[in-house]
């Protein structure tokens, strides 16, 4: 049996050998590796997962050389064939030469943790009872706490090092400030193994292996060291707290002065705490250090910005609070933390600033008001503040909009200006379009590629800000003031950040870029017409861009090459004049001479207009197997569906009526073409608005056919028809239909409504994510329970 599959490693010398080799893909590349090592002998080694056979090399011109088993070996049952399969192999040998090198004592082991033999590499320091963990295969934080506490059962501290990007990383950045990331980077016969610190904005500065140290405080690199010193300790964990919460300060009692919820830009205190329908507790407040130390003999409630503060390993908790105003003596009286003065004590009243009258009676502290601390930032010019809400700086304001487009970047929603007056602060009416513009600069600055633009989420009439574009250019955003695609650059920054904020957070799409495209045709080869050149002759190849990309081009034409025996005959013939585009390229590349034919599509061709055009074909030709799949399934149902008057009718006793059929097959064919659409939606974690489908609901009514949906997916099944919208957002005017249609529990007010819609587009993107997420609960019962419990 002849091996099609590209085999990128093998290991050196025998079967059980931990000694890894990558393949050259470039066929001058494989020449010379083949001189420099004439006597290796190749494996598909026990320790790649493979079955132990011998390897043979080959070489390619128009493909990618790669590996291959002997045409009577058994069938190899090896998973993981690219240029990444060995890449355990390649950093135990990277560590062991570092432990070599700077002489520390250790031993260093490869695990299987279940998906193959590469999915971590362990390292022991015995001396520094130290381990190291580098994970190549994606974990979740139950699945890390559990390694962590086996591999702490003999080590004092353990350093983590991780492959790929995924929440645990969140947790060490949001920890320690950074995070210890690894690569490997293919070099000839070689996978290079580099060290990365990522930080907080996401940037990742990497370091070669040989370039760290170890140490007896971890595995270090330059860029670590200089984190560390900036990140003393661990941030601790915040909560947000719902409901009231009030507090009066204990200025008698002293706050601990090595708290780990210490900051340089937060005072911490003692205070006296109650929740609602909670006792009073002694606990710690965290207030900004920006503002004055509030009176302690006031009681003072917490107005929103709440958080609760846990640090892990550490005992006790703290409130970090941002807003609070003093409540009068009536509810300062009713918390338990304040009583007003009796006679016997009336001369301390004016020790405690508490006022009296003349008849004897205790008066309130002060209407109640929200505190306004005195700062030292600037405040915004302009503004004044409104009654029962403080004055915020320019800097405080920033914060507060981007803690609002964060949250509802969270919420996967946009908003409006009119709504952040309201949720932020009401001043927000009162700036122009000028000031607009400037706070959203400051929001969003500076730029960067692994953020994205929050500015993007504020919609005006269903639109993007008139003046976004300007926003863009101040940001830095190439051609913002003059291209057209500025609504489609905010809609797709809006998926990003619904990617970056969203729980859990996913990878997010590359930003779309607003320079405009024009092609530049490849000038006419030398030589033609008899006219000689001056010019140096050149590689079509000389760049390191112009490579990956021809690596590239060698991949994607080895994949579409591989469907043409699926295609029909339309898709197989634009596939094969890609592919004998793409072949031109690759001959000449290697050195073979063009022919006439050839030579003239290298003409009118760049490499990076070729390898867009085999993409382009590529994409048709899934896409082409795609619809077929989707014919076969609508004509399956189309007979299922013919068969169903017969089927129903032998099921009727005699005698009775049969009942007419629910839908015709034109309705089923739709509802299938509408479903299908619909959780092409969700699977993108969006939205769509009921005017936007592409199918003709008048023809067959809206309110049935996702009603109809509904019905077909059962009670248990997420709704998919919460991914549709109304044209005034929010749930579709019959919403109400579709839960009863679906045998669910129908909702009185609409505020309950907008829960369950809500929480049913949550389940629809989870259950159709990739891969798919844990489903939140639902909101709303069947019916039949519903009724029961009446």
């Amino acid at each position: 049996m002849l091996d099609h599959r590209l085999v990128q490693t093998a290991v050196i010398g025998h079967q059980n050998s931990d000694h890894p080799v990558i393949l050259p893909m470039d066929a001058w590349e494989l020449d010379r590796w083949r001189k420099a090592h004439p006597n290796d002998s190749y494996w598909c080694g026990l320790q790649l997962g493979g079955c132990g056979g011998e390897l043979s090399d080959r070489r390619y011109t128009t493909k990618v050389c790669h590996f291959a088993h002997h045409p009577t070996a058994p069938i190899c049952h090896r998973e993981n064939n690219g240029e990444s399969s060995a890449d355990h192999l390649f950093i135990k040998r990277g560590v062991q030469s570092l432990l070599g090198k700077r002489r520390v004592r250790g031993q260093v082991h490869t695990r299987d943790l279940g998906t193959g033999p590469g999915d971590a590499v362990d390292v022991h320091l015995p001396d520094s009872r130290r381990r190291l963990r580098f994970q190549l295969s994606t974990v979740d934080y139950r699945a890390w706490r559990r390694a962590d506490d086996e591999l702490g059962a003999d080590a004092d501290e353990i350093d983590w090092i991780f492959a790929s990007e995924g929440a645990i990383n969140q947790q060490f950045l949001g920890r320690h400030g950074y995070c210890l990331r690894v690569r490997c980077e293919t070099v000839g016969g070689e996978r290079r193994v580099h060290i990365g610190a990522e930080t907080r904005d996401r940037t990742v500065t990497w370091s070669p292996l040989e370039d760290c140290v170890l140490t007896p405080s971890g595995i270090v690199t330059p860029d670590t060291e200089r984190i560390r010193l900036s990140h003393p300790r661990p941030r601790p964990t915040a909560f947000p707290l719902q409901g009231g919460l009030v507090f009066a300060l204990a200025l008698e009692a002293e706050a601990p002065t090595d708290s780990p919820f210490e900051s340089e830009r937060r005072r911490l205190l003692v205070a006296d705490v109650k929740a609602v329908d909670s006792p009073i507790v002694r606990a710690l407040v965290s207030l900004s250090a920006d503002s004055e130390v509030p009176p302690a003999e006031y009681v003072y409630r917490v107005t929103g910005g709440a958080r609760l503060l846990v640090a892990e390993g550490a005992a006790g908790w703290a409130v970090e609070v941002k807003r609070y105003v003093r409540l009068n003596a009536h509810d300062a009286e009713r918390t338990g933390l304040w009583m007003p003065p009796s006679p016997a004590i009336r001369p301390q009243a004016a020790q405690l600033n508490v006022p009296t009258s003349r008849q004897g009676k205790s008066e309130p502290p002060a209407p109640r008001r929200e505190v306004e601390p005195v700062r030292t930032a600037r405040s915004v010019p302009g503004t004044e503040a409104p009654k029962g809400r403080a004055v915020l700086s320019h800097a405080e304001m920033v914060t507060a909009v981007r803690d609002a487009l964060a949250q509802h970047a969270r919420l996967q929603s946009t908003t409006t200006w009119d709504t952040l007056a309201r949720t932020v602060s009401p001043a927000l009416e009162n700036y122009s379009d000028t000031g607009r513009r400037d706070l959203l600069v400051a929001v969003d600055s500076p730029l960067r590629e692994h953020a994205p633009v929050l500015s993007a989420l504020i919609r005006d009439r269903g639109e993007p800000l008139p003046y976004l574009f300007r926003v863009l250019a101040e940001l830095g955003v190439q051609n913002a003031n003059a291209s057209h695609r500025i609504k489609r650059w905010a809609a797709v920054e809006t998926e990003r950040a619904f990617a970056a904020y969203g729980v859990p957070p996913r990878a997010m799409q590359p930003r779309l870029s607003l320079l405009p495209t024009q092609p530049v045709l490849q000038p006419p080869f030398a030589g033609i017409r008899g006219r000689a050149t001056t010019a140096p002759k050149r590689s079509l190849t000389d760049t390191a861009s112009d490579a990956l990309m021809m690596r590239r081009l060698r991949i994607l034409t080895a994949e579409l090459e591989g469907m043409l025996p699926v295609l029909g005959k339309g898709p197989r013939k634009r596939a094969r004049k890609s592919l004998d585009m793409a072949r031109a390229w690759l001959a000449t590349c290697n050195g073979a001479a063009p022919s006439t034919s050839q030579r003239g599509k290298q003409a009118r061709k760049k490499l990076r207009h070729i390898v867009p055009i085999v993409e382009e074909a590529l994409e048709t030709a899934k896409r082409s197997v795609r619809e077929a799949r989707r014919t076969r399934e609508v004509q399956e149902a189309k007979r299922l569906a013919e068969a169903e008057p017969s089927r129903r009718e032998a099921q009727v006793p005699q005698g009775k009526q049969l009942a007419p059929r629910t839908a015709t097959v034109a309705e089923q064919e739709f509802v299938a073409q509408l479903r299908e659409q619909l959780a092409q939606v969700a699977a993108q974690a969006g939205a769509i608005e009921i005017g936007h489908l592409h199918i003709d609901l008048k023809s067959h009514g809206a309110r049935r056919m996702l009603g109809e949906i509904e019905r077909r997916a059962g009670t248990d099944a997420p709704m998919l028809s919460a991914v549709v919208v109304g044209k005034k957002g929010g749930p579709v005017p019959f919403f109400r239909d579709i839960l009863k249609v679906a045998g669910l529990a129908v909702p009185q007010t609409d505020e309950a409504l907008l829960k369950i819609w809500r929480r049913e587009q949550e389940r629809a993107h989870a259950a159709y994510a990739n891969p798919p997420r844990p489903l939140p609960p639902r909101l709303v019962p069947t019916a039949s329970r519903a009724a029961s419990t009446k």
